[in-house]
């Protein structure tokens, strides 16, 4: 997995990606999530993918250009915004610490009276795979596969946990933008950021590429495959939203958790997780990024 970058084509790779060589690699894990096993070896051809999920002002030029309005925008729905409960409330009920925000969109991540100030090199948010796969579009890029996205989370490392490794804190180091404390009502904010970051504000992995785990989910190409709806999990920081779905809707697989995973209710800020979503659902931690194909 650590051939050279062959050489370019006609129209060269976008700037600011990084190359991953094709080939076999152990995908998932067998002592978390069923939905993760069984761990399994997965071949994947060359690739570049982009260092960092998609960030504000990246978005923010494919809107100026294109004019495109998101799928919260066109709805006028709004979007999922987190919102911490009381220490009293079931951790079963997910729904208590989701509001639906009519005026949250991508511009407006905290509803009405929020904006990108400060903000512009943060993720991109409230983006469905719809937005996503538009702006991917835009740009001569696609979405990546499931295999790809978690071979390129790994970093090339076989086996290992996490992108860095099997410990969460090294030397006591926050790797990640993940939650720290009792979710939902308690984040002791020991990464510096209460939501999402600023892209590169956490060490990148072997390929150099920041933001894999935690920060945002990021979409990918690959539909959510699954016998039965009664095996799906229903994970706290990127909830399934039937309201905003037409039946039959399809999901669509997330990777690599966000800010609002916490040890103590999920485990999904590691690279072989994954989780079904709504493909016209958008929240405050969900994102992408893009990869380009030879």
């Amino acid at each position: 997995m650590f051939r050279p970058a062959p050489e370019l084509p006609i129209n060269p790779v976008p700037t600011d990606m990084r190359f991953v060589a094709g080939g076999s690699f152990s995908m998932g894990a067998d002592n978390f999530y069923p939905e993760e096993a069984p761990r399994r070896a997965v071949s994947v051809g060359d690739f570049w993918i982009d260092t960092t999920p998609v960030t504000n002002i990246d978005f923010e030029a494919f809107v100026d250009a294109t004019g495109y309005e998101t799928t919260a925008e066109r709805s006028r729905r709004g979007s999922l915004v987190f919102e911490a409960p009381g220490p009293e409330i079931d951790l079963r009920q997910w729904g208590t610490w989701w509001r639906q925000v009519p005026e949250a969109d991508w511009r407006h991540p905290h509803g009405a009276g929020s904006d990108l100030e400060g903000r512009l090199e943060h993720p991109v948010v409230h983006v469905s795979y719809e937005d996503a796969l538009a702006y991917a579009t835009w740009c001569q890029k696609a979405l990546p596969t499931e295999a790809e996205w978690e071979v390129a989370a790994r970093g090339g490392l076989e086996g290992t946990d996490y992108a860095w490794g099997n410990e969460l804190t090294p030397r006591g180091r926050q790797m990640a933008n993940v939650w720290q404390g009792a979710f939902p009502y308690e984040n002791l904010v020991e990464d510096g950021y209460p939501g999402t970051s600023p892209v590169r504000s956490f060490p990148p992995n072997g390929y150099g590429l920041y933001d894999m785990i935690g920060n945002v989910w990021e979409w990918t190409a690959d539909p959510w495959l699954e016998a039965s709806d009664s095996s799906e999990p229903m994970d706290c920081c990127a909830p399934l939203n039937p309201r905003l779905g037409a039946a039959p809707a399809i999901r669509r697989v997330l990777k690599g958790g966000s800010h609002l995973c916490a040890r103590n209710l999920n485990h999904r800020y590691r690279p072989a997780p994954r989780q079904p979503e709504l493909a016209n659902h958008t929240t405050n931690d969900i994102g992408f990024r893009c990869v380009y194909r030879v």
